[in-house]
Order: structure tokens, then sequence, then C-alpha cells
């Protein structure tokens, strides 16, 4: 138990740990596509609006247009978006002409890394770092050319308010700190960076698509205090679990037992049955012997119908009386007859003809599959024939209305594989436990002892069989019985 505690203890903390590093993961993703999709947001709308003034810039830079005019534009388009701290149009020699406001009329910005970069590449740049107006204002700017016949005309520039993204941020996750660096790791904003330093924290470190930036999100929780009841709940639960585990123990165990103990007695139960019909079955079937010749003595001399009748009836259950004797027998002496090395394939072959004529007589269709390969096994020709014979006639009785029989015969590396198949009404789950069991039976003139002596049969030749079935889609029987390698001397 205390090595269940304790284990319990650190998985729940690699647990808190690894959940607190999903909702990290989380939280960057989240901010990573949203801080893309807007820094893509406003690099389309600052090239827009430069294609857009680009002959108002022209203008204007031979003195043939008022600043007035491009300078209206560019206040309608930071009027719509707060994002814009101001819009300014430059020279190419990074001087202003126009724009939302005076805050960099008396600034030349050529040699600012992002208008070189926007001069030089012809395309839209970032800074990578923040810059603060002298409005006390924390802003990112944005350096879009304005192209005239393929060259540089203007540098449209737009400053992008810090406090409108870090907004946008600690809206979405007030919980988590987080900050942006630039390719050379130099911070450029950041958000509730007080939140983590309270306890031991994680970090997740995301790129920018982009702009060659780094998101990292810090958490700002602690999962250990949370740790102690968890683990004092799972404590109880292990006790609980024992005691559940050892009640289920004992109860398998006394399962077992009664099962084994079943067992037995049904090895008793058959053990008695095989000690009476060793003992009975040759005193019934002498009487057996003289009462039929009796009886077929009198049908010879009394010809009456109703005589025939009532002789016919005495003949059919002495010969029921013959085969459940004969079935005590083999269950008193299951190898009493000698057993030889044969082909199963000519037990088929000679059985083959009377299946065929049962099936013709119940209207059923029958499918023969054999091997080309000799199968030789160890049994006794006869009890595999009634074997055969028995299982097949319990098919042909359950398709009352027609059907399918499939007789398979397969021959495996070490086995030979009998597979005799059909399509009738299946055998319901508490009879599919209870058909190997001496005397059950779901016919009214059954005796229960046909699968039992199956059974006995088939494991005296060191062979298993088994039964398959579902109620409405019919009834498979597998018998496996070992191979012999050597062939029968000739």
């Amino acid at each position: 138990m205390i090595l269940s505690i304790v284990g319990c203890y650190h998985f729940l903390d690699e647990r808190a740990t690894e959940q607190q590093r999903k909702k990290l993961e989380w939280a960057a993703t989240l901010h990573r596509n949203q801080l893309d999709q807007f820094i893509n947001e406003t690099k389309v709308s600052m090239d827009i609006l430069a294609v857009s003034i680009e002959e108002e810039v022209h203008n204007l830079d031979q003195k043939k247009a008022s600043p007035n005019k491009v300078q209206t534009i560019l206040k309608r388009m930071a009027g719509k978006d707060p994002r814009y701290g101001g819009i300014y149009i430059l020279d190419f020699e990074g001087n202003l002409l126009t724009g939302t406001n005076d805050l960099l009329k008396q600034y030349n910005l050529r040699n600012k890394p992002y208008i070189k970069e926007a001069l030089l590449t012809k395309d839209i740049a970032v800074s990578s770092e923040a810059e603060t107006l002298s409005n006390n204002q924390p802003v990112i700017a944005v350096a879009t050319p304005v192209m005239k016949d393929e060259h540089v005309e203007a540098i449209l520039v737009s400053h992008i308010r810090l406090d409108y993204i870090k907004n946008l941020m600690r809206m979405l996750t007030p919980e988590y700190s987080m900050s942006i660096e630039n390719a050379k790791q130099i911070p450029i904003f950041s958000i509730n960076e007080k939140l983590g330093d309270e306890t031991s924290v994680q970090t997740v470190e995301y790129p920018l698509a982009q702009l060659p930036w780094n998101l990292i999100v810090t958490t700002s929780e602690s999962n250990q205090k949370h740790l102690f009841p968890l683990t004092a709940l799972f404590g109880i639960a292990i006790v609980v679990l024992l005691h559940i585990i050892f009640l289920l123990v004992k109860y398998m165990m006394l399962k077992r037992q009664t099962k084994l103990e079943r067992m037995q007695q049904e090895a008793q139960k058959l053990e008695l049955i095989g000690t009476l019909a060793a003992s009975t079955a040759h005193e019934i079937r002498n009487p057996l012997t003289g009462i039929k010749g009796l009886v077929q003595l009198l049908n010879e001399k009394y010809h009456h119908p109703e005589d025939e009748f009532y002789f016919d009836v005495i003949n059919k259950e002495i010969a029921r009386i013959n085969q459940i004797v004969s079935e005590f027998l083999i269950l008193g002496k299951p190898t009493a007859q000698k057993i030889h090395t044969v082909d199963m394939r000519e037990i088929i072959f000679d059985l083959s003809p009377l299946i065929r004529s049962e099936a013709n007589l119940y209207s059923i269709e029958y499918e023969l599959t054999l091997p080309e390969q000799e199968i030789w096994v160890r049994t006794n020709t006869d009890q595999m024939k009634q074997v055969l014979l028995n299982l097949t006639k319990n098919a042909f009785e359950a398709m009352s209305e027609g059907g399918q029989l499939s007789l398979t015969v397969l021959k495996g590396k070490e086995n030979c594989y009998i597979t005799i198949a059909d399509t009738g009404p299946g055998i319901t789950k508490e009879d599919l436990r209870l058909i190997f069991k001496p005397f059950f039976t779901s016919k009214e003139d059954g005796t229960g002892l046909g699968l039992v002596v199956c059974k006995r049969i088939i494991e005296s030749f060191g062979g298993t069989i088994e039964v398959e079935s579902e109620l409405g889609f019919g009834t498979v029987v597998n018998i496996t019985l070992p191979l012999q390698t050597d062939q029968p001397a000739e």
C-alpha cells in the first residue's frame, strides 16, 4: 500500500505536469495562430493600401497633389482599425511626407533596419524590436514599399499598438505569462510577466510562421497543492480496491474449486456408467437376442395387419434398446476395438454414399471437400464411422425443412481437421454448455448419449471435438485428430 501510494503521488505529479504542459502547448498554439493571423491581416491591409494610394503618392512626390488628400485616406484607414497607432508615408530617403499624426515629423527613418529591409527586398518588413513613440506608446513598425514601375517610390509605415496586441492575448488566456522574442532572443514585449515568478513553472516556446519571432508561454499555476488530497483519495481507493480484489480472488478460487468438483462428479458419473455398462450390457443383449428371435418367429406365424403392426413396433423398440446398450458398451470400454493407421479419406469415401442418400431423403444439399494428399490417422474405422454418421444424422434431423450440409477434411502440419457444418436452427447458449453431458437431449426420443459417445471415441484416439453454434445461424462441429507420419505396412 505504501509503495502504491508513493507511486500514485509520483504518477499524479507526472500526470499533472503532463496536463500542465498540454495546456501550455494549447495556449501557445492558440496565441501563435492568433498572432500569425493578426500579422498576416496587417500585411494584407498595408499591401492593399499601398496599391490603392500608389498614384496619389506619385503625385505627392511630384508636388502635383496635396498631402491632405493622402492624409485623409490614411486617417480613414487608421480610424477603422484600432490596431494602428499611426500610418505614415515616407519618401525614398526616409523623410515624412504625410501621416495620420506628426509623431515622426522630426525623425528620419532611413537607417531603421526594417526600412532598409523593405527598400532592399521590395517587400513588407516588420521591425524586430518594439519602439516607443514620443507619446510613450510602444509600437511595432510595419514598412510596406509603394512601387511605381517596379521601383520603390515611397515607404508606407504603420505602427501597430502593442497594448492592443497585449489586450487580445490577455483576454484569451489571462492565467499565462507570455513573451515575444526576436531571432536574437531579445524580448519585444511580454504579458503577465510577474505570474511566472510565484512558483516553479513550465515553459513552452513556439516559433511564429509569419515572422522570425518566438512565442514563449509560461504557466502561472502550481499543481503541488492538489496532489496531497488526490493522493489521500487514492490511498482510500487502494484500500477498498485491495479488499475487492481479495473478495474477487476468493470468489474465483471458490468458483474454480466448484468447477473441479463438478468435473470430478462428471468423471465419476461416467466411470459409474462405464462400470454399469461393462457388467450389465452383455447380460441385457443375451435376452434381447432371444426376444428378437421369438418375435421374428411369431411374425412369420401371424400375418394379420394389426399383428404385423405390433411386431414392427416391438422390433423398433428392441433395436432402440440394442442401440442404447451399444452406446453403454462404448462408454464402458471406448478402446475395446483395435486401432489402426488408416487414410481418413477412405473412411469418408465409404460413408459418402450413405450420407448423400440420407441428404436426398431430407432434401438437403450435401457438399464434400477432401484434400488430394493422403491423411494418415490412428483410429478405429467402425467407431470413426459411427461418430461421423451420428453427427451427420443430428444435422439432418435439425434441418427438417431442408438446408445445406458440408463435410470438409483438411490436412495441417500435425493434425487432421474435420468440419461438419449445417444451416439448421442452431443451439442456444444454455444448451451448448450441456450437449456433452450424459443424458442431456433436446429430442423427444433421444438418449442423451450420442455426443457423449462421440466425444469419448474421439478422445480415445487422442483428438478433440468442439461444437460452435448460434441460435438461428446453424451449427459447426470441429474434430481434430493427430496425424501419423508413418504409413501402415503393406
